[in-house]
């Protein structure tokens, strides 16, 4: 993921709309994805997404150019993702998400079909340290360093996550095709898995 050139940040924290607005453009797109698949539902993404970038703003001071900008920006993302699942529990505390997964209700069903239906039950199905994990290295392809920056955590216990994520999702693929019910798609799980697994292996020498 291309970083955000300092010029265009320092622009930014001096006040410069249209240099914040750039950074927008470039990350908006990649937070989107990954709140979406954290919170299971594209609305709420985009309304988690909005409230990211006000807290951007507000704490571009705060950025020091110790670490990635982008690492940055998605612990901000991943804050704001975890306030809304807190606050989703508070107000019901059967998981929205499951149940928009498992209904089918998503917007987007309509572009992609029933394999994004498997694949958004089948993340739904992680507890969210796993599910966020994967998301961040798998689906954003951030490094485990950069992870581990988002999340507040050790680069070990992100590797953990990862492999301990791809391994439930394996088993719920396996236990798919044992019901006979959307075995293709889970068959494109199963092969993402593997091709998952091919390049964390590789990133394990990052």
């Amino acid at each position: 993921m291309q970083e955000t050139d300092p010029a265009v940040i320092r622009a930014a924290m001096a006040g410069d709309l249209a240099a914040f607005e750039q950074v927008v453009r470039q990350h908006q797109q990649s937070v989107w994805r990954f709140l979406r698949r954290l919170l299971g539902d594209a609305a709420t993404a985009e309304d988690v997404t909005q409230e990211t970038f006000l807290r951007v703003h507000r704490r571009l001071p705060t950025y020091r150019f110790r670490s990635s900008f982008t690492a940055w920006v998605f612990q901000i993302a991943r804050n704001a993702g975890i306030d809304e699942l807190r606050a989703r529990a508070r107000r019901d505390r059967l998981p929205r998400a499951l149940a928009t997964a498992s209904g089918g209700t998503s917007t987007s069903t309509g572009r992609t079909g029933e394999a994004r239906v498997e694949i958004d039950a089948a993340l739904a199905t992680l507890p969210v340290d796993l599910r966020e994990a994967l998301l961040l290295v798998e689906v954003l392809g951030l490094r485990y360093t950069e992870a581990a920056s988002v999340l507040s955590v050790p680069v070990g216990t992100v590797k953990s996550r990862v492999f301990t994520a791809r391994l439930r999702l394996a088993a719920w693929a396996r236990a798919g095709e044992d019901e006979g019910g959307g075995v293709d798609a889970r068959d494109a799980a199963a092969r993402a898995g593997r091709a998952a697994r091919r390049r964390g292996e590789a990133g394990d020498e990052v």
